[in-house]
């Protein structure tokens, strides 16, 4: 086989967890062998899975898209066989600890065990079993990929030859800086919209404790999105994680008994308790929100408009104001001010949560966007104004500025180098076998 196109620095990660998924939902789906790398075999269903998770990612389709995936999961195999000729050892706490925590997370997604092998098809620790093997060589291949690559580095005499080699039209530019400000109120809920919804709830309780469903009930009444098409069923969740007056009543049932209404931030509940273990619980609960009219948003927007004129007029600034009226705590006792990786004041604009990107994009540095209406983090309705304090035009790279990012520049160039001949090298005494119909492909000819 003789790779004709340069072999890219980017090993394709599978999702191991959908491969199994995959596999196991099309158990009665015929499959077969497309290539064999020193004994090591890839399926069908490996590539299939592979090329239908990068669509589903927002990959685009382009021409040879699944020959070039073909050639990236042969480069694995080779990763993996070199790695076992190396005697790279993964070790079986490494293994057991991804293994749980996939397994834990796809349990939470789920709900419970049992409706996780309803939706594989067959017993939970068959398919464990399967993706234990899988994880393990994934994690070879980690391994085998760092080992290459570990003592690649770059001297300061490299990166300012690398630099200088650049043509002028090659040198990159490095996104738009922002310092960037808010003020954010939430609005109230009155007793009487609060005493409506514990009205229906309590109503709906009524129908549970005359033989009604719950998961029946939860889909055809909550207006949580996320669970009411699982009957409410929110999986599992650990101590702590959810709003403290839900958690309180939800560990205060035993399992099958029902609440009586509760209200947190997100509207109202009533929750079913269906397991509780020593450090997490899974419930169901049907949840009533708070309508927008009942949370006086319009009302909460008028108070911001004020707040902004006031602003604008000297009154204040806007630092001050957020200090003194804004209720998120995160940023308020900064001033309002929101901070990007590791503290930093200043923001890359492409880190900018959407919303915040669209409210400045027309801003000029020193104004104050209009009311906004946005979700929070946890699913709240809240209101806010943005400031657009500073604002950095995105420089070309600047080698005293930007030595650190150009340098990883040169690194990642190595490295891809490196692996480049590598593969170019094992490739020569691999035994590589393709099938007939991906013969045509360019890579393999």
């Amino acid at each position: 086989m003789n790779f004709k196109r340069k072999c890219h620095l980017v090993v394709l990660c599978l999702a191991l967890t959908r491969i199994a998924l995959a596999e196991s939902s099309q158990g009665t789906l015929l499959d077969k062998i497309i290539a064999n790398v020193d004994n090591q075999i890839i399926l069908h269903s490996d590539l299939e899975t592979a090329y239908q998770q990068y669509l589903l990612q927002g990959g685009k389709e382009v021409a040879d898209l699944k020959c070039r995936m073909l050639e990236q999961l042969i480069i694995n195999k080779m990763l993996i066989s070199k790695a076992k000729q190396e005697g790279i050892v993964v070790e079986k706490e490494a293994i057991a600890q991804a293994l749980l925590d996939r397994m834990q997370y796809l349990l939470a997604q789920a709900g419970s065990e049992a409706r996780l092998a309803q939706y594989w098809g067959r017993p939970v620790k068959e398919v464990e079993s399967e993706l234990r093997e899988k994880i393990k060589e994934q994690l070879m291949l980690d391994r085998m990929r760092a080992q290459l690559i570990k003592d690649i580095s770059a001297t300061p005499q490299e990166v300012k030859e690398f630099f200088e080699a650049l043509p002028a039209q090659a040198r990159p530019y490095y996104p738009a800086e922002v310092a960037v400000r808010e003020i954010v109120r939430y609005p109230q809920v009155s007793q009487q919209e609060k005493d409506a919804l514990i009205t229906q709830l309590k109503a709906l309780k009524i129908r549970l404790q005359n033989g009604e469903d719950f998961e029946v009930l939860a889909q055809e009444y909550s207006q949580d999105p996320g669970s009411a098409p699982q009957g409410g069923d929110l999986g599992f969740w650990r101590l702590g994680e959810l709003a403290p007056a839900y958690e309180a009543a939800a560990l205060a049932l035993q399992p099958g008994e029902v609440s009586d209404p509760v209200t947190t931030q997100f509207g109202c509940h009533l929750i079913q308790l269906i397991v509780r273990e020593e450090d997490r619980y899974n419930s169901r609960h049907i949840l009533l929100k708070y309508s927008p009219e009942a949370l006086g948003i319009e009302a909460v927007k008028k108070q911001l408009a004020q707040l902004r004129a006031e602003i604008l007029a000297g009154k204040v600034t806007f630092e001050q104001a957020a200090i003194k009226s804004s209720e998120d705590p995160l940023t308020a006792s900064s001033g309002g001010l929101l901070t990007g990786e590791h503290g930093s004041t200043r923001m890359l604009i492409d880190d900018l949560p959407q919303d915040v990107y669209f409210a400045i994009e027309q801003l000029a540095p020193g104004a104050i966007s209009e009311p906004i209406l946005f979700t929070t983090a946890d699913d709240r309705e809240a209101v806010r104004i943005i400031f657009l304090e500073e604002k950095i035009a995105p420089p070309q790279a600047n080698l005293a500025q930007d030595y650190a990012k150009i340098q990883q520049l040169l690194i990642d160039e190595k490295r891809t180098t490196t692996l480049q001949k590598w593969f170019e090298r094992v490739q020569a005494s691999a035994s590589i076998h393709v099938a007939s119909e991906y013969q045509n492909c360019e890579l393999f000819r």
